[in-house]
């Protein structure tokens, strides 16, 4: 990765790091971390992620409480 002379890119370099960091050490949760970065949806911010092979934090135990609120949901 090559640096800007732009201090605007140093800056969103420097904030994607931190919060990068921060998700990893689960200090920020997906939807904060997509808002403080600016991004509309979740994909945008799941693939942001995945460019820097930062993997969502989901268990077997999230799966099994989304497969029971689709049930609930008849969906």
């Amino acid at each position: 990765m090559q640096l800007s002379q732009d201090s605007r890119d140093l800056t969103r370099l420097a904030l994607e790091s931190v919060a990068l960091e921060a998700y990893r050490a689960h200090k920020l949760s997906t939807e904060q971390m997509r808002r403080l970065l600016g991004f509309e949806t979740r994909d945008e911010l799941d693939g942001f992620l995945k460019a820097h092979e930062v993997w969502l934090d989901y268990t077997a135990a999230d799966l099994e409480r989304d497969r029971e609120s689709h049930r609930r949901l008849g969906l």
